[in-house]
């Protein structure tokens, strides 16, 4: 089995971050997006991967490479954003005839990874929500198999969404129903969809069994990103231990703190993650994602979102700003 992980999107609602970095690389609970979903992949015996790439692609290539060097990895470029179901069909060479799990590159779910690669079914995570219509959603039968999926229906016929993981297990039939699309050019939204092309399958005869995801963490935008952060930092708890180095620091878990850090005369936490070699001093930060190589002076942060090699000194505000940033508000 391979996985294919599209992470070929600009992320325009996390802006000014993706600017300079892609949505799959910004960190959350210590550890970038990307990282989340490889990890659960890997743990349950995938080791071919395909990265879907396109904007910043060159950065998902490094960051890959080098955290995971034992993998065997394929990136292909998507020059031109057309959806998900264009990006699929630009792997087909290189699938062949294996079984694949899609993975959404901003997908993090809890759910039982390794029943879902062992099943002898296609099979489709899905999650209930109030509001479907943002959605690809599904209609499941009695027997638990998958009667039809539409993407973003306006008058939704189920409230059970798909959360981006799809195991499919009929690859070539995949590719036939993504040539189906583009013959007739069926797009949603001005889009070739994975959703249609699913539906296509099933109207066919495949089957595709639904699972149910424990949890879905989205990571779409600033507030769902902290949410989701401090979500993660409960679960998973932070990486710091009881004798930080810190001095004259208070930390109130949980908390994530990466090596390099030099942190003095604050208070840090709860929920906050903090990227390499960040400086804080003199200041409170609670429920904030902090960037690497940062430097917080006098600041009272909270729900705050910093980006990389960014300088914040003196001042209480709630903030969203890029990498490569310098304010000072004293």
């Amino acid at each position: 089995m391979k996985a294919i992980i599209p992470v070929a999107g600009a992320g325009t609602k996390l802006r000014p971050h993706t600017y300079t970095q892609p949505k799959a690389l910004i960190p959350i609970a210590g550890k970038t997006i990307l990282s989340f979903i490889v990890d659960q992949l890997r743990e349950a015996g995938i080791t071919e991967f395909i990265f879907i790439v396109g904007y910043l692609g060159e950065k998902i290539q490094d960051y890959v490479k080098q955290t995971y060097p034992d993998l065997t990895t394929h990136f292909v470029f998507q020059n031109e954003r057309q959806g998900t179901g264009h990006a699929i069909e630009l792997t087909k060479a290189i699938v062949g005839t294996d079984e694949v799990f899609v993975v959404l590159g901003d997908t993090i779910c809890e759910y039982d990874v390794k029943e879902v690669v062992d099943s002898p079914f296609s099979m489709l995570g899905v999650k209930k929500v109030d509001d479907p219509r943002n959605f690809g959603v599904a209609t499941i039968g009695e027997d638990g198999f998958i009667e039809q999926v539409v993407e973003k229906p306006s008058i939704p016929k189920s409230n059970m969404a798909l959360v981006g993981l799809y195991k499919i297990r009929e690859t070539h039939f995949l590719f036939e129903c993504l040539h189906h699309l583009f013959m007739q050019d069926i797009k949603t939204q001005g889009e070739y969809n994975l959703t249609d092309a699913l539906d296509c399958m099933i109207k066919r005869g495949a089957k595709f069994q639904s699972f149910k995801v424990k949890s879905w963490f989205d990571c779409g935008k600033k507030e769902s990103l902290l949410e989701s952060n401090a979500t993660l930092l409960k679960k998973f708890g932070g990486n710091i231990g009881k004798d930080h180095p810190y001095k004259d620091t208070i930390i109130i878990p949980p908390v994530s703190i990466a090596p390099g850090c030099e942190i003095s005369h604050s208070i840090i936490g709860p929920h906050v993650a903090i990227g390499a070699n960040t400086s804080v001093k003199h200041s409170i930060v609670r429920d904030s994602i902090i960037g690497s190589f940062t430097n917080l002076f006098e600041v009272v942060l909270d729900n705050s979102l910093i980006g990389s090699d960014a300088s914040v000194k003196g001042l209480s505000r709630s903030l969203n700003i890029g990498d490569n940033t310098e304010i000072d508000f004293g």
